[in-house]
């Protein structure tokens, strides 16, 4: 990294929306069909850039979401779970590639509706959310050498609750293990982005999915509780913060219904004086800025070995000049908008708490548009281990550094935590790699990169990150009695 190269100003390079069909209201999908709810009522959806809307979504009831739930039993009594385990996999990859062939229209919603930069929607989002369909497509018929000598039967009715920071990938994360192990499922996207997930009922329209076997109902929280609470709902798969993680637990206890939680996370991104220093500052920058800090397992928490903590510093403030903080749509920003101006109020908040416990702030200078939902990138230092910027989830562009000496009080420090869902190491020692991730208690740790994800890899957390894991062999088993 050259600290003297001068910053270069950037021709805009916006993406074109002129492919993109959207239409100005959307029902719920329900047994192969998009009808309209019984309530009637709509809300709108929004983009977080510009405050535009960009359509009219449907407020659900509860006697849309039992309609969900019987089009689901239905489907899976008669169809689904009798159907060939081969037939199934090859609707579910006819599914991955509709979403490859329409993956660019996909990648431009996604930024619309959330406000993430364009290039992650179409570099990470898309690709891995059909990557997860072809995956699982592989696995359909082969359960019994997955899990030789335990006759692994499909579950029923799974009912499913995404977050807006991964609209699309969340879902195919959910649906694809899911329909692979015979189950239907009844799914529930997050208020602000559920156009992705309708766009999905599409490609499983054009996939001649039968019908019922994926139902999609939108709407706020009271739609995702009635999902819960439905005595019918066989499996419940939930991701989101905490709090709400513990309320669907109390919510099931006393029932059969199964359950996954992958909720909050404070990661820990550690660079050791041995780490290639360039790569690590990049690393931090991908692990929380690129992404406004709006993932789960964002590395929102850096601890840096004090003999490398001034350079470190240096070359990360930087780096966080060159950012470009703007029009998600643009080829060339790096930070987009923040979903939604609920969450940019939690963020300041969070900020101004970092100031009033007397950590050193810094952001950079940057112009940000009139218009939207907008945080430059932000960096405390001198952050104690007490303060509630190093122990909260603040799921923003936010990053809070400690220092350390060795490596028995890093892993104290990283671990003293309510939460255990990720991790980064960055040393060029592996055998101080093997020594850390076995002792820290996060589910997934990282090694010299960050947030690098694979289909045939598990994701998951340890304590108030929840509980169950999504994604390879784990993510089939949690669609199955076996």
């Amino acid at each position: 990294m050259n600290e003297s190269t001068a910053t270069w100003e950037l021709e805009p390079a916006p993406e074109s929306t002129a492919h993109v069909q959207l239409e100005k209201s959307y029902g719920n999908f329900i047994n192969g069909k998009f009808v309209e709810s019984a309530g009637g009522s709509k809300f709108s959806s929004t983009n977080p850039a510009n405050d535009k809307v960009i359509a009219e979504i449907t407020e659900s009831t509860e006697a849309d979401v039992d309609k969900a739930v019987k089009a689901a039993r239905a489907a899976y009594d008669k169809t689904w779970s009798k159907m060939e385990a081969k037939k199934r996999g090859k609707y579910i990859y006819r599914i991955a590639r509709l979403l490859q062939e329409r993956a660019r229209e996909f990648s431009v919603i996604e930024t619309m509706d959330g406000g993430k930069p364009i290039r992650e929607s179409r570099d990470v989002d898309i690709p891995l959310a059909a990557g997860h369909f072809f995956y699982y497509a592989g696995w359909a018929d082969k359960l019994s050498y997955a899990f030789p000598n335990r006759n692994p039967k499909s579950l029923g009715v799974a009912g499913q609750v995404i977050p807006w920071n991964f609209p699309l990938l969340m879902a195919a994360w959910k649906i694809a293990p899911a329909l692979a192990t015979g189950n239907t499922v009844v799914l529930k996207p997050a208020e602000t982005t559920s156009l992705t997930a309708l766009k999905l009922a599409e490609v499983i329209q054009q996939a001649e999915l039968p019908p019922g076997v994926v139902n999609i109902v939108t709407g706020h929280g009271e739609v995702g509780a009635a999902i819960v609470n439905h005595k019918n709902i066989d499996k419940v798969a939930f991701t989101g913060s905490t709090n709400v993680g513990k309320i669907i637990q109390k919510a099931i206890s006393g029932t059969k219904k199964r359950c996954t939680l992958e909720l909050g996370g404070k990661a820990a991104n550690i660079i050791f004086e041995d780490a290639t220093i360039d790569q690590a500052v990049e690393g931090i920058i991908n692990g929380i800025y690129f992404n406004q800090g709006h993932v789960c397992c964002a590395g929102s928490r850096l601890f840096v070995q004090e003999s490398v903590h001034d350079e470190v510093i240096r070359k990360l403030k930087h780096r966080m000049k060159s950012l470009i903080v703007g029009d998600p749509l643009d080829k060339n920003t790096d930070i987009g908008a923040i979903n939604s101006k609920e969450q940019l109020k939690t963020i300041n908040k969070y900020i101004e708490i970092g100031k009033q416990e007397g950590a050193d702030f810094y952001q950079p200078e940057c112009s940000v548009p009139s218009k939207g939902n907008w945080c430059p990138p932000t960096l405390f230092t001198n952050v104690a281990q007490s303060n509630r910027i190093a122990q909260e989830e603040i799921f923003g562009p936010v990053l809070a550094v400690q220092t350390f000496r060795t490596v028995s009080e890093v892993i104290k420090k990283a671990n003293n935590t309510p939460y255990g869902l990720s991790a980064g190491v960055w040393t060029d020692k592996g055998s101080k790699i093997f020594n850390m991730t076995s002792q820290m208690r996060a589910g997934v740790i990282w090694a010299n990169t960050y947030n690098k994800f694979d289909p045939a890899s598990p994701f998951g957390g340890y304590k108030e990150s929840g509980f169950g894991r999504e994604g390879g062999l784990h993510g089939l088993a949690a669609y199955l009695d076996v």
